[in-house]
């Protein structure tokens, strides 16, 4: 067997030989170098080839982030983030995301051997996730945020139609391109995205700047309005419940399904079970199967249920699990899924 070959950089050398000890705790992975800073880590790629490289942001010499966007720029190749967990960290994180980075890793602020050595799982399906990702190169966008698509019907006015999203790796650029084509006058969307409770609010503030959606981190009891995006929080499952001609959100701290809370499949059996026929359901790139067996309880109750294709993910796991389940009545590509939900919205009301 192929070991999947990594490339640590990080300033600290108490880092680096803790991710390499966790990291070759994996029989199937493998660090073959490690470098103290970006300068240092060139050199390396060029002689060792790794397949996966795993990035610390705040580093001598040169930041992870001016090295991740000359890289993938010049050489794209699948790239981890190491984090810590601060709200100028998740900012950076998330900006790393934008330029290209597949996932990321967050590192406590202390108890640093104890915090990384309980993330041994984690941090071995993200590297592998990232070995298979689709890395493209990065191009600066200057365009701007992309126009919505236009929208047909009489239905904006009431909350009867709703659209329900569930993502993992991949999903932060992913729901951004969704979003950023929706207009401010779309049905209300409830999103799951995998994603720990202290990034789940600085992203949801990041889409709003994007999107001509209001996206907000959902709070409990929250009436779910057209126009509005509600983004589950990292500590808890999002549901929609009903009452009388209203929908609202509902969190849950129940256990983790699929090892996620929020967890897809949850968010998307609440829909099935509620809204039936009066919602789409939306799974797109990310690891694992969560949200398959949601999509196809969704496609069951007569809702609209919508995958990302192959070519457009990052990982195709979560979509292809809900493909092969059947529970899929269309695929399409990322930049064209927006449009779709609105043309059967339209149609539909």
């Amino acid at each position: 067997m192929n070991k999947i070959k990594v490339l640590v950089i990080d300033d600290s050398a108490l880092i680096r030989g803790v991710m390499r000890e966790i990291i070759n705790s994996h029989p199937d992975l493998e660090v073959v170098g490690q470098a103290p800073d970006p300068i240092a880590a060139r050199d390396l790629i060029k002689q060792l080839n790794p397949d996966v490289l795993t990035l610390d942001v705040e580093m001598p010499r040169m930041n992870g982030l001016e090295f991740l966007e000359k890289l993938m720029r010049l050489r794209p190749m699948p790239v981890v983030m190491v984090s810590t967990l601060t709200e100028k960290g998740n900012e950076v994180t998330l900006k790393a995301l934008e330029l290209g980075a597949v996932d990321f890793i967050t590192k406590p602020r202390i108890g640093v051997m104890d915090g990384l050595n309980d993330l041994v799982y984690e941090i071995g399906d993200k590297i592998r996730a990232a070995a298979r990702a689709h890395v493209r190169r990065h191009v600066i966008d200057h365009a701007g945020v992309t126009a919505p698509q236009p929208m047909a019907g009489h239905f904006l006015h009431t909350t009867e139609k709703l659209i329900f999203v569930g993502s993992s790796t991949g999903g932060t650029e992913a729901l951004k391109e969704f979003l950023s084509r929706m207009p401010a006058t779309a049905p209300g969307v409830l999103i799951a995205q995998h994603m720990p409770e202290s990034f789940t609010n600085s992203f949801a503030q990041r889409l709003n700047t994007l999107s001509a959606m209001t996206v907000k981190e959902a709070g409990h009891n929250e009436r779910v309005l057209p126009g509005h995006a509600y983004v589950a929080p990292g500590h808890s499952h999002l549901l929609v419940k009903k009452s009388g001609a209203y929908y609202y959100t509902e969190l849950s701290k129940a256990d983790p399904v699929n090892r996620h809370r929020p967890s897809v499949d949850v968010l998307f059996n609440s829909a099935a079970e509620l809204a039936g026929p009066n919602a789409v359901g939306v799974i797109m790139t990310g690891m694992g199967k969560d949200g398959a067996q949601g999509l196809l309880a969704m496609r069951q109750a007569k809702a609209y249920t919508i995958a990302q294709d192959e070519a457009s993910c990052v990982v195709f796991g979560m979509p292809k699990a809900a493909i092969d389940l059947g529970a899929a009545m269309e695929v399409a590509a990322l930049n064209d899924i927006a449009g779709r939900v609105m043309e059967r919205l339209g149609r539909r009301a």
